[in-house]
């Protein structure tokens, strides 16, 4: 059944938010003055997000696109940890996902457990159910449930993806913690520095000019830059916002986002760093699903989709391919040439001993270390080239004022 987000009055006169399953709004309002609630505002909780093989039907509304909004890690996390548990003590899906959408505060992540439910009740697989929902569980995700399904393993690759999510929204945001102080020190930096060009660079030039004074090089570079930001400010700021979209909307085309990636996974100096990072998703992913007993070919395909590089996801696609038609895993790797070597040579001597699991999972640990100090490095670099950028430049300004105030004096003495 579809899912309806209300908003309604109880007997004691509060207000009451929620999601409620019917056939329809007049069947949806019906049952809500069944338990003695007022109804105030009933509305479709989610609409499904078409998949790309399916035909768009005409663009959508602008107040559509806006309205759709995805599931936060933390919640994911949290739902697909309760999933894992009632699967595992043997709760059939679809009860599982009525149960776990009425224990979540928020209304969106509840109409969109409530649509899987309605679609898994009509006779789709879990995983097509999720797949019409590509904003809240991305591709990855779905892999992952269609290999569980596919070996009878679904509550252990749940309790996988919960962790996943955990530990991937707890690095996104300790990076962007570590990041926010350099960031807000290179903003505020940049705008004290234009508004000292606008306001405070022409009225001090305006005295060199009215004294007849020979300005160094610096100094006109200063001012031709403050002349160009007064009178012509605000076009640069349009221009920059425009270029910026231009290049957003460019880099989500499909050809676009592959040779950018195929550019930093076989370049320098990012090429081992992002090796490293996807080879660690792709390892400890597949590591779970081998241990989970999930058949090989299908636990390649959906550790595949966790990589976030496509030219590395595309080059493992093909290394599933390649053990279709019968080649070893680690021979396939060797070719494909987009992995760390230590990472291949593990996978070798876990296929030779018949422990590939556990040998999968000592390379995504060791991979994991590389990569946690590494960005640590990375990090602690940031915050002292930022501050070396910043005080660079305003050494050049004031260098630029004073150069002409010196030889003003000297030119008084003389």
């Amino acid at each position: 059944m579809p899912a309806f987000s209300y908003q309604a009055i109880d007997p004691a006169g509060r207000t009451k938010r929620g999601v409620i399953e019917a056939g329809n709004l007049t069947a949806a309002r019906h049952a809500l003055r069944e338990q003695a609630l007022l109804p105030v505002s009933v509305s479709p909780s989610h609409k499904a997000e078409r998949n790309t093989d399916e035909p768009s039907g005409g663009p959508q509304p602008l107040r559509e696109r806006f309205r759709r909004r995805s599931v936060s890690s933390r919640s994911l996390a949290t739902s697909t940890r309760q999933l894992s548990t009632l699967i595992g003590s043997d709760v059939r899906i679809e009860e599982a996902l009525r149960l776990v959408s009425g224990q979540g505060d928020a209304p969106n992540v509840a109409g969109v457990l409530l649509d899987v439910r309605s679609k898994v009740m009509e006779g789709s697989s879990f995983a097509q159910a999720l797949a019409r929902h590509p904003k809240v569980f991305p591709n990855y995700y779905v892999a992952s449930i269609h290999a569980g399904e596919q070996s009878g393993r679904l509550p252990d690759v749940l309790a996988y993806l919960a962790d996943f999510v955990d530990s991937r929204h707890a690095a996104n945001r300790k990076l962007k913690l570590a990041l926010l102080y350099p960031a807000l020190l290179a903003t505020i930096s940049a705008l004290m520095m234009a508004l000292m060009m606008i306001y405070v660079v022409p009225d001090i030039v305006q005295v060199f000019v009215s004294r007849g004074a020979d300005l160094p090089l610096l100094t006109r570079i200063l001012i031709a830059v403050s002349s160009l930001l007064t009178n012509y400010g605000l076009v640069i700021l349009v221009a920059l916002v425009g270029g910026a979209l231009l290049a957003r909307r460019e880099f989500a085309r499909p050809e676009r986002r592959l040779a950018f990636d195929r550019l930093v996974a076989t370049r320098e100096p990012l090429a081992r760093f992002s090796r490293q990072l996807n080879a660690a998703r792709f390892s400890a992913t597949l590591a779970t699903l081998v241990q989970s007993a999930v058949p090989l070919l299908d636990a390649l395909n959906a550790a595949a989709a966790v990589i976030p590089n496509g030219h590395i996801r595309k080059r493992m696609e093909e290394v599933a391919l390649r053990v279709r038609e019968g080649d070893s895993v680690s021979r396939s790797m060797r070719e494909a040439d987009i992995l760390p070597g230590m990472l291949v040579a593990i996978v070798a001597s876990g296929e030779a001993s018949g422990k590939l699991g556990p040998a999968l999972e000592r390379a995504a640990g060791e991979l994991d270390r590389e990569v946690d100090a590494q960005l640590q490095v990375i990090v602690s670099l940031v915050e002292p080239m930022v501050l070396l950028a910043m005080g660079g430049m305003v050494l050049l300004m004031v260098m630029a004022i004073l150069m002409p105030i010196i030889g003003l004096n000297d030119l008084a003495i003389s």
